[in-house]
């Protein structure tokens, strides 16, 4: 587990080099919008509702002496909360939306590793790619919202606290990572199939997503790149370990 997510991490190195050398840069810029578009509205919703989630929460302190600081401090949480769940979605609206402009990106990744300009695996639509994408972020979106209000929780109690906050992150980076792999996936395998190859081979997953989420750290520049890196990263990656299990790498999958 912890080679491949090693794995997954390394693979970002020279993603800059290979998307300029196939001159890939044209794909990402609707991505990037959405990208922005979505950042900017998690952002403005949590600078308007903290101070609403901050009013609800401080009801629980009764009491007079010391309301003003148990508000002050409701309000930071209300927009840590929002911000926390803000990410969740921040993923998966991105990644379900962008989609259909991902997938000729993993193609032309594949095809420059493989050297097979023309595959003859399962060939989608725009359409049917964006509701691949819809479809596989919408399952994993409500098993990661379930996961991180659980880690939440556990988060509030000491010592317990501190491992719960390291599997919420790793939690979120697996998911991060799962998103970008399918982008190559939807070509070689159906919806079922996909999920099983992630499961089987989550430590390249959740090295991909660490990055993924740790771009996000980045004021304007992570949410920017963060797309064009991962996908490159996560493509190359999948594209090898597609390559170990099936060394002609052209076999169909569709079942």
């Amino acid at each position: 587990m912890i080679k491949n997510i090693l794995k997954g991490i390394k693979s970002y190195a020279g993603t800059f080099k290979l998307i300029s050398k196939l001159k890939l840069w044209k794909y990402f810029f609707i991505p990037i919008g959405i990208s922005i578009v979505t950042a900017c509205l998690i952002g403005f919703l949590a600078y308007t509702l903290s101070d609403t989630i901050g009013s609800f929460l401080s009801r629980i302190w009764i009491w007079e002496f010391g309301k003003e600081t148990f508000t002050y401090i409701t309000n930071i949480v209300g927009g840590f909360l929002i911000v926390a769940i803000g990410l969740v979605l921040y993923k998966h609206i991105i990644m379900a939306l962008s989609a259909p402009f991902m997938s000729p990106v993993s193609e032309k990744i594949e095809a420059h590793i493989t050297g097979i300009e023309q595959h003859n695996h399962r060939n989608t639509s725009f359409k049917e790619q964006l509701w691949r994408g819809i479809r596989i972020n919408l399952r994993n979106l409500s098993k990661e919202l379930l996961l991180t209000i659980l880690f939440l929780l556990l988060s509030l109690i000491p010592v317990i606290g501190i491992f719960a906050t390291v599997l919420l992150f790793l939690t979120q980076a697996f998911y991060a990572g799962f998103g970008n792999m399918d982008y190559t996936l939807e070509r070689h395998f159906q919806y079922k199939d996909s999920i099983q190859f992630v499961k089987k081979n989550r430590g390249i997953a959740i090295g991909n997503g660490i990055v993924f989420m740790l771009f996000l750290l980045l004021p304007v520049v992570g949410i920017i790149l963060v797309l064009p890196l991962s996908v490159t990263a996560a493509s190359v990656n999948t594209v090898q370990l597609l390559k170990a299990n099936n060394p002609s790498t052209v076999i169909s999958q569709n079942k």
